[in-house]
């Protein structure tokens, strides 16, 4: 069963959240709270696993997503590269090595409330343009706070709402898009894990 199959409910579209709308960009998806962002950010490392493209997730030791969860909800943990760096100044370094190498359809960078300094920031946005990679910086700040530079590509605010009976509807705000502007819209229905209500 596919992680469409398990997690989602109902889907409402206006417009594409995947991975080829964010390669060759420098993305940041934001939330004040992990669940939405983290979520939507699985449904991409999915997609891009599905598609054979390597994955990595850079972290620090602090924070990490949960393992089971994410493999309950279908993604593969064996074919997932996870870098823990000893601070959250390392992560988009590392992200800058992962990139460099040419070798990653999709590159997450765990940024909790860290920022990136601009010239590595430059550096990251040439990297993923060149290789036509996807990075996605998940950050944790509200969608009022300033994104992390001018560079992003791509700006989004992530939420979720709970209803009574389990499914989560979870929403991007398009606060930027350097391509289409912010247009466009995104919904989807979720169902959290098992004794998760």
């Amino acid at each position: 069963m596919t992680f469409a199959q398990k997690l989602k409910q109902d889907i409402v579209r206006s417009s594409p959240w995947t991975l080829s709308e964010i390669s060759g960009r420098l993305v940041e998806i934001s939330g004040s709270a992990a669940a939405a962002a983290l979520t939507f950010t699985f449904t991409l490392v999915l997609e891009a696993q599905h598609q054979g493209e390597p994955v990595s997730w850079v972290g620090s030791r602090e924070s990490c997503f949960y393992p089971p969860d994410a493999a309950h909800e279908g993604i593969d943990l064996e074919a997932l590269v996870i870098i823990r760096a000893p601070d959250l100044v390392m992560v988009p370094r590392a992200g800058e090595k992962l990139l460099r190498s040419g070798a990653f359809g999709l590159v997450v960078l765990d940024l909790g409330s860290a920022d990136i300094p601009m010239p590595l920031q430059a550096r990251l946005a040439a990297l993923v343009r060149q290789h036509h990679s996807a990075l996605l910086c998940l950050t944790k700040k509200e969608n009022r706070d300033p994104s992390l530079s001018s560079l992003v590509s791509l700006r989004v605010h992530a939420r979720r709402t709970h209803t009574s009976n389990g499914p989560f509807p979870c929403e991007l705000q398009i606060l930027k898009d350097k391509r289409r502007g912010p247009t466009w819209q995104h919904a989807e229905v979720f169902r959290g894990p098992a004794g998760l209500s």
